[in-house]
């Protein structure tokens, strides 16, 4: 079964940015203990916009890490799957 993913952009002003990476570091422990994986990138250009990567190796266990998260997405429905590239 191929992977699934979701992303979810967010924008982060400066006063807000050290309680926005304590979220960050909470949502972390618990997709690592639901078995999933969390990246989070900032643009180079544009302090405080962030790209969150949440991925897991079936969209089951992606949608119950989610719908068990401390901090909710926007959409977690969105779910992309690895496309098999021939």
């Amino acid at each position: 079964m191929p992977r699934s993913l979701t992303i979810q952009r967010t924008t982060v002003p400066t006063f807000e940015r050290e309680n926005y990476f304590q979220r960050l570091r909470t949502s972390k422990i618990h997709y690592t203990a639901a078995n999933c994986r969390f990246w989070v990138f900032e643009e180079s250009a544009l302090s405080g916009a962030f790209i969150e990567f949440t991925e897991a190796d079936d969209e089951t266990t992606l949608t119950v890490a989610h719908s068990n998260a401390p901090h909710r997405m926007l959409d977690p429905t969105r779910v992309y799957h690895e496309t098999e590239i021939a």
